[in-house]
């Protein structure tokens, strides 16, 4: 049986310039196809292994001009008849799918001129074909030209998408950085979902998104308030007390105010002479509102009207490190761009923040001056000594950089004190990171549909005059504006452009949209890593810029350096209480909870075989009752009955030292963890342990190995499991200034 064919001519008018039209039918497709198929079509999406198969509408030209190519379609049948109507009109149909590619009008037409050899380009794939391709009876029969040899263009990548309708004071920063990325802003919103969404307050400023990236945490703002940061750091205190003494003495008001009142009397009771200052911030307070500084229990300000007022009292530092006779601090900007794994960057590029009145030593002439003891930005620029300035090194705002150079120009060791500083940052994020997860999973529990996260933080760091970093707190909404208060009439002010906020938060917004940028997501998750991180390895970023397209080869360097899991191996025995959260979450039992009943506390003292003729299960009730009674007082604002994260910890601590008596209180936990942990392990076959996954998803094998040792203990082997145990106890005997020495820069 033979076949027909037939033979259509097809005149194409010249196209001047293909690369803004097929730009103008992109944004057009991204404006009208708002559905969720049209989203996962995507250049590039089909798999890699994949037999070619050249549907006609997926087909198309390379070159610019062709209005003389010939394209026979081939109709297979077994009838001999001429074809019909039908027959014509579909083949014309398949070639109205049939588009031109070339690098620009005038280049085109000067390869046709000289017979340009026609090519197939297979969207999806990447692939050009030349002469026949043969699919399910169809085929494109090409005429080329043997003169020139083929060119081959690149499908132009679809532009990221962000969302910024809750951008609030970063919106022109985020502007700028969209804009230097070539990416797609949508400032109104859009109905179908954006790659990433930009938030101005917390996660929930938009509570209708299931896909994406967001840049805030659920419960970080919880989180980092003054009262749950200081009662996190204490944990980590009790059990690395010379690792983090970076952070000032803190007691919690009103519940600590008899214990702080009894401690500030003996010890001026012991010695005369001292008579040491407190600061007392507000728990929830922002830009210096409602802190004061005091040197006697009496003079705090405990009721706001006929509520107890929640805050915490610190040691003042009275000796800092002063630049023109001034006291400044530090704003650093880190990210954290997931949980698990745990990845965090550090801007390579700051601020620092100087008071207007020359500093003295604190005394009860001088406690209310605030332009003399209070860095806050908010506050001095209300200072008629309050310096604006265009440079980068002068003025009250200044760049991190340029007073580490000026520091550098007197002898200070520049190194050693960056070092420190990350060593900060690495231990303060370690301490937050358990209670975070616990938040996660309340908010998006494992199975359900939701966006993953990361965060830009604000670290305000104090160096003392001995060059030694003092925390002071972290802000989960750090200011991103890039412009500042001025007054331009007696009593009027507005906001004009700041050289040094617009230096230094654009890079810091636009290369912290590099790093999320889902392409680099979508390649690393394409190619699963055998193994996790291993100790001190660093992310492989390198891998990701090859593939930056022309636009993004064109920005400068990153500014955010990876700090974690770059320096894991100096660090990774601080996560003990992580390994207790993992526990805390496995019990918790219904989805979405953040406590722990009755029974589930019990569920996990038998499952862990944690009982025994001294402490019965009676007892372990008492210990529930008595634990969560005194946690409930202390968190009057719970919305929730049972045990939370800080109560199961201290429980756990209690457990313990019950069952380790004769070991150090550190190796008490680590030795529990070891015991709850190889109990746990022979179920890890029969069921799936239940994750926290805070940031890519990760393929699964993968994604439990990749846990490495910062959460090894419910399914991994029983020497992954103990290698943190191990970890820390090789930490033990190192001593922490050599610990620190061996940070890298």
């Amino acid at each position: 049986m033979g076949d027909d064919y037939v033979k259509v001519r097809v005149q194409l008018e010249q196209m001047r310039s293909f690369g803004e039209d097929a730009e103008k039918e992109e944004e057009e497709e991204e404006e009208e196809g708002a559905d969720a198929e049209e989203q996962q079509q995507l250049p590039g999406s089909s798999p890699p292994h994949a037999p070619v198969s050249p549907d006609p509408s997926s087909v198309t030209i390379a070159g610019s001009d062709a209005s003389s190519t010939s394209v026979t379609c081939k109709q297979r049948g077994k009838s001999r008849s001429r074809p019909g109507r039908d027959d014509k009109n579909s083949c014309g149909k398949h070639l109205q799918d049939l588009s031109l590619h070339g690098s620009a009008a005038h280049a085109g037409k000067n390869l046709n001129r000289l017979g340009h050899e026609r090519t197939l380009h297979i969207r999806g794939t990447g692939k050009i074909l030349q002469g026949k391709s043969e699919t399910n009876g169809n085929y494109v029969s090409i005429h080329p030209s043997k003169n020139i040899p083929e060119v081959k263009l690149a499908n132009k990548r679809r532009p990221v998408t962000v969302d910024t309708a809750k951008a609030k004071t970063s919106l022109e920063a985020l502007k700028i950085s969209i804009k230097q990325l070539k990416w797609k802003e949508f400032p109104l919103g859009r109905r179908a979902a954006c790659d990433i969404y930009w938030h101005g307050v917390s996660f929930h400023d938009n509570e209708n998104i299931v896909s994406g990236q967001v840049n805030k945490f659920p419960g970080m703002i919880e989180m980092l308030r003054k009262i749950n940061m200081s009662r996190a750091v204490r944990t980590m205190q009790e059990l690395f007390p010379e690792e983090y003494d970076f952070y000032p003495r803190s007691w919690i008001l009103p519940e600590e105010y008899q214990q702080f009142s009894t401690q500030i009397r003996m010890v001026k009771e012991n010695d005369a002479t001292v008579n040491p200052t407190f600061i007392v911030k507000p728990d929830g307070g922002s830009q210096g509102d409602g802190i004061y500084l005091i040197r006697d229990p009496s003079d705090l300000k405990l009721m706001a009207g006929s509520q107890a007022k929640q805050g915490v009292v610190q040691e003042y530092i009275h000796k800092p490190l002063l630049i023109d006779k001034l006291k400044f601090d530090i704003r650093l900007y880190v990210l954290i761009k997931s949980l698990e794994p745990l990845e965090i960057y550090i801007a390579k590029e700051g601020l620092t923040r100087f008071c207007t009145e020359p500093y003295q030593e604190p005394s009860q002439k001088n406690l209310s001056h605030v332009f003399m003891h209070l860095t806050n930005y908010s506050l001095n620029v209300h200072s008629g000594n309050f310096v604006h300035s265009d440079s980068q090194n002068t003025g009250s705002k200044r760049t991190l950089s340029s007073v580490l150079y000026r520091l550098a120009a007197k002898g200070v060791d520049i190194k050693k004190v960056w070092s420190d500083i990350i060593a900060l940052v690495i231990k303060t994020v370690i301490a937050v990171v358990p209670e975070l997860k616990v938040y996660y999973q309340a908010e998006i529990p494992p199975g359900k549909p939701g966006p993953t996260c990361f965060q830009i933080l604000g670290f305000d760091i104090l160096l003392m005059k001995n060059l030694k970093p003092v925390l002071l707190e972290v802000n989960s909404n750090p200011s991103m504006r890039i412009e500042h208060e001025q007054e331009v009439a007696p009593g009027v002010y507005e906001y004009v452009p700041s050289p040094v906020d617009k230096e230094v938060k654009v890079g810091v917004i636009r290369d912290t949209l590099r790093l999320m940028d889902p392409k680099h997501e979508n390649l690393s998750n394409q190619t699963p890593r055998a193994a996790g991180f291993e100790h001190g390895e660093e992310i492989p970023l390198e891998a990701e810029i090859q593939e930056r397209s022309p636009d993004e080869a064109a920005l400068p360097s990153l500014c955010l350096k990876q700090v974690y899991p770059k320096y894991t191996k100096q660090f990774n025995y601080l996560r003990l209480v992580e390994r207790i959260a993992s526990l805390f979450i496995r019990f918790l039992g219904v989805k979405g909870n953040m406590r722990l009943g009755p029974t589930a506390f019990r569920t996990f003292i038998r499952t862990c075989k944690l009982s025994n003729s001294n402490f019965t299960m009676a007892s372990v009730d008492i210990l529930y009752i008595d634990i969560t009674r005194r946690w409930s007082g202390s968190t009057p604002d719970s919305r929730e009955a049972g045990m939370g994260l800080q109560a199961f910890v201290e429980a756990f601590f209690h457990l313990a030292a019950r069952r380790f008596k004769s070991l150090p209180m550190r190796e008490q936990v680590a030795s529990l963890l070891d015991l709850c942990e190889a109990q746990l392990e022979p179920q890890s076959g029969a069921e799936d342990r239940r994750s926290v996954s805070c940031s890519r998803a990760l393929p699964r094998a993968n994604k439990t190995q990749s846990l490495g040792l910062t959460n090894p203990q419910l399914n991994s082997p029983t020497p992954l499991r103990r290698a943190a145990s191990q970890d820390y106890r090789l930490h033990q005997r190192l001593k922490p200034r050599s610990l620190r020495a061996n940070v890298e820069n």
